[in-house]
């Protein structure tokens, strides 16, 4: 049995904006870009998710995973598919687990806009960290096998793996606080005081400029497969947002679910680390500085800090999103709401290490 790799959730019933004309041409694409490939074909989309829309491309032969770019008027260097298969293409024949790749179309006179396709991978998508189905040796063999993977990443050199120019140069740090505060202030936000603090917080004293590593930049359990029988990593997904950059960005943004605000999906505050199996955040921060050799130069909620702010400001990108009529589901309609808990959380834990004394 295959389950899908997207992490937008179970197939829906409908294609979703791809009307049946677009799935002609995108069956004629199929044929001359895939050297198997025999039709029809036929699309499920995905449902959930609030970024690039998902779909199930199933055919004779195989079924794939289709992503492409949200229709409509986009923020700079947002939804970029052709980075996701850039890297895809890039890490997979070098063992790390990821989806093969078929194939990307940057014409938008196919489906409407950029789209790659790649392989539909076989096994668990889990969505709640908590893993409330797994025993306690479960959840630690599943949590060790999450930093495992993540420190593999971080060992790759980009030259080596052709990946040396996906990013900019300069202070990783720098570079996404300014990126990040200008599309936050982008999309027309209501007034928040926690992240105008923290846009000026940050930029005053970032961590220092480390060797690039690539960065997954959404790393979270239902981004990923796990095998069918095994407490293994099978395929990492949704690398829309990697690029260059600090490791411990990676790592931190990873551990900030256990720093997470009660009511986020994600949030630890309700976990028993005693019994449930699962480790605390300082034992997943010591197994993965322990595989990497790396250290923090900032206290640990300096980079909590960071993570939470930038999550506030990508979801207050999809609540602009949702303003314009371009929302992928309804989640993204309540994207707003997050955001201030979000800030005054980040704000706090700017406040634990030194903002403002």
């Amino acid at each position: 049995m295959q389950a899908s790799v997207a992490s937008a959730g179970p197939p829906a019933t409908s294609a979703g904006q791809i009307d049946a004309e677009a799935v002609d041409r995108l069956g004629i694409w199929m044929a001359a870009t895939i050297a198997d490939h025999a039709g029809p074909i036929r699309l499920e989309r995905f449902a959930g998710g609030q970024s690039n829309p998902t779909f199930r491309v199933a055919t004779p032969v195989r079924d794939y995973v289709l992503r492409c770019k949200p229709p409509g008027v986009l923020l700079r260097s947002a939804h970029a598919v052709e980075r996701e298969y850039e890297v895809m293409a890039a890490l997979g024949p070098r063992g790390f687990p990821v989806p093969q790749v078929y194939g990307l179309c940057e014409d938008d006179a196919v489906i409407g806009s950029a789209f790659f396709l790649m392989e539909l991978v076989e096994g668990r998508v889990l969505w709640d960290p908590k893993l409330p189905d797994q025993t306690a040796e479960q959840r630690t063999a599943i949590y060790n096998a999450q930093i495992d993977t993540l420190a593999a990443l971080h060992r790759f050199e980009p030259e080596a793996v052709g990946l040396g120019d996906f990013g900019r140069a300069g202070n990783y740090f720098e570079r996404q606080i300014a990126r990040w505060a200008k599309q936050y202030r982008a999309s027309d936000p209501p007034h928040q005081a926690e992240m105008e603090r923290l846009i000026d917080w940050l930029a005053e004293a970032p961590p220092p400029e480390v060797a690039p590593r690539i960065v997954h930049g959404d790393y979270r359990i239902d981004n990923m497969v796990l095998t069918p029988d095994r407490p293994a990593v099978a395929a990492v997904l949704d690398w829309e947002l990697c690029t260059l950059g600090d490791p411990i960005a990676d790592l931190t943004y990873f551990l900030m679910m256990w720093r997470m605000p009660p009511g986020e999906r994600i949030a630890m505050d309700t976990v028993d680390f005693a019994t449930s199996g699962i480790p605390t955040m300082e034992q997943a921060l010591d197994r993965y500085l322990s595989a990497t050799g790396r250290q923090l130069d900032r206290p640990i909620e300096w980079y909590i800090a960071f993570n939470l702010f930038r999550l506030a400001a990508i979801l207050q990108g999809v609540a602009g999103r949702a303003a314009r009529g371009q929302a992928n589901n309804e989640r993204a309609l309540r994207a707003q709401d997050r955001v201030e808990p979000l800030a005054q959380t980040a704000w706090d834990n700017a406040l634990r290490a030194g903002a403002g004394s």
